[in-house]
């Protein structure tokens, strides 16, 4: 029996009819939410990316704000953009579009974000409380994986988990999500020998590589839940997955396509976390208040 295919266009369009809802319920206490976006030099996929967040945002109906400025910025002018924003009691989230220019050190970057303002869920704080089950802005690919998931109806518990790919944006931390969830998980990487026998053992087989169809029949059985996070443009200009789509939904229970799938949960859980972000901060304007 062919797989489920999941369509992340709709389950993201699900949440986002939810998080409308609030935002109005915010509004009537006198709070919109706010999102600002630094978009430093002219990459193509930075411009759409942002373009797609402005939009999200104008849906569910968060302020947001883009602070475009040229490759030429240095490092220093961007930390004193971030710190005028930390201040700036009317932006809930600040989000620094990745990848920046050569000369400026990310890590900088994402350390300068005031860790309650950092709704990319990158700061080292944000990371260290969630590694540790505390409550925190959860980067937002991985939470977005994890709720699609559960919204299935799939159970979580005890389930046999595989990750392929150990980045710090999706493996590690989705991998930790999902272990708070009590599944159990098993993480394979490029030097992970035997792969098809450690990957044909996953009830759920996560794949966050970056390389085009690593992934086909050989590393699956029957019945396995199949997410793929890769995006990955063809010479062709196609875009693609790591998984062999063709290959391995005829035997998946459910499968993501690329693109289509988990894309659209990514910045969905972008404006969860800035509605957080604007209703702690208003908690705690009132605490001192």
């Amino acid at each position: 029996m062919a797989a489920i295919v999941i369509d992340g266009k709709e389950v993201a369009k699900s949440i986002r009819a939810e998080l409308a809802a609030e935002v109005k319920e915010l509004a009537q206490q006198g709070i919109v939410p706010a999102l600002t976006v630094i978009l430093v030099g002219e990459d193509p996929a930075s411009h759409s990316y942002v373009r797609g967040k402005v939009k999200g945002c104008e849906e569910v109906g968060i302020r947001s704000e883009v602070i475009r400025m040229p490759d030429t910025t240095s490092q220093q002018e961007l930390l004193e953009t971030i710190a005028h924003l930390n201040e700036n009691p009317n932006v809930h989230g600040i989000l620094v579009q990745l990848p920046l220019p050569a000369h400026i050190s990310e890590k900088a970057v994402i350390d300068a974000i005031l860790p309650e303002k950092d709704v990319d869920g990158f700061h080292p704080i944000n990371v260290g409380n969630m590694m540790i089950g505390e409550d925190a802005f959860l980067p937002c690919t991985p939470y977005g994986i994890v709720e699609m998931i559960k919204r299935t109806g799939v159970e979580l518990t005890g389930k046999r988990v595989v990750v392929v790919g150990r980045s710090n944006i999706v493996g590690k931390p989705v991998a930790q999500l999902l272990l708070q969830e009590n599944a159990t998980v098993t993480m394979c990487h490029s030097r992970t020998t035997n792969l098809e026998e450690v990957t044909r053992q996953a009830d759920i087989l996560i794949v966050a590589v970056g390389k085009p169809g690593i992934i086909g029949r050989e590393h699956v059985t029957p019945g396995t839940f199949v997410i793929d996070v890769g995006v990955n443009r063809l010479e062709t200009g196609k875009l693609t997955g790591d998984v062999r789509f063709d290959e391995v939904a005829p035997i998946a229970s459910y499968i993501t396509p690329v693109p289509g799938g988990v894309g659209p949960m990514t910045i969905t859980m972008l404006l969860k976390n800035t509605i957080k972000a604007a209703r702690l901060l208003a908690k705690e304007e009132k605490r001192k208040g």
